[in-house]
């Protein structure tokens, strides 16, 4: 493992029974891409107990943000879900990742697939001026099974409309499209659904998803991102082969294959 650093815990955000938020200290000289990851952990009985962590604030913000879903009984979740403000954790000092937005072909609207804390590197994409100035649109796609899941909720449909430097292109660019599965809302079920009878581009007034034009990154569930890549793939779509190699769509290849 890489050399490990610690930081103070800032903030902590609770979503719902199932998810939370954490606000972290940032060591000046650490440096990320929108979409990168960490491990992120606690030391327990003298070891580091540590998992992959996206990292949702932007690239230039000062502090560090991760959004972590809480695991029944799981061995690292169990404790971090009851951190506070003042807490210490561990981070790993190099960020890694193949979810980036240089390993996507030129395009005109970018997709933003997400379920769960899938939404994590996302929230840093939509922070991140280079999105805004390679596409013509953005559109985030959170699915969850409740509608108290919809971490950022919130955020995202009231604050960065209106974000001091952000809020003009989020205005003119940025389409938030949540959904839940299990509950009544204003849009409703699978993504998976949703591309395949075109719902998803019909109700926020664009074509279906073609390769000519768009561009997409997944993040979810191992069964999420296997099935979006079938959908993308069937429709001309061709996946960044490699680390560096460009492609129509990209995955975090390091969720998925290990």
């Amino acid at each position: 493992m890489s050399a490990l650093r610690t930081e103070e815990v800032l903030d902590v955000q609770h979503w719902s029974d199932g998810y939370f938020s954490l606000k972290t200290t940032r060591d000046p000289g650490f440096r990320f891409e929108s979409g990168h990851f960490v491990m992120l952990g606690l030391e327990i009985d003298g070891r580091p107990l540590m998992r992959a962590y996206s990292i949702v604030s932007p690239h230039w913000a000062e502090h560090l943000e991760f959004l972590s879903v809480i695991v029944e009984n799981g061995p690292l979740t169990s404790r971090l879900k009851d951190i506070k403000p003042g807490d210490k954790v561990i981070l790993s000092a190099k960020p890694v990742g193949t979810l980036v937005m240089h390993d996507l072909n030129p395009g005109k609207n970018l997709f933003l697939f997400s379920t769960g804390t899938g939404l994590a590197p996302f929230m840093s994409i939509i922070h991140d001026p280079e999105a805004y100035e390679r596409f013509e649109k953005i559109v985030l796609v959170h699915s969850v099974r409740r509608v108290a899941d919809l971490a950022y909720h919130d955020y995202l449909v009231n604050d960065l409309p209106n974000h001091e430097f952000l809020g003009e292109e989020a205005r003119a660019k940025l389409v938030y499209y949540p959904t839940v599965t299990r509950e009544p809302f204003r849009n409703q079920g699978r993504i998976t659904t949703l591309i395949d009878n075109n719902k998803l581009t019909d109700d926020i007034g664009l074509p279906p998803l073609n390769p000519e034009t768009d561009r997409a990154m997944i993040c979810g569930s191992m069964e999420l991102i296997k099935a979006i890549e079938a959908q993308l793939d069937a429709r001309g779509f061709h996946i960044s082969p490699s680390h560096g190699h460009p492609g129509d769509y990209v995955i975090e290849r390091a969720f998925v294959e290990r």
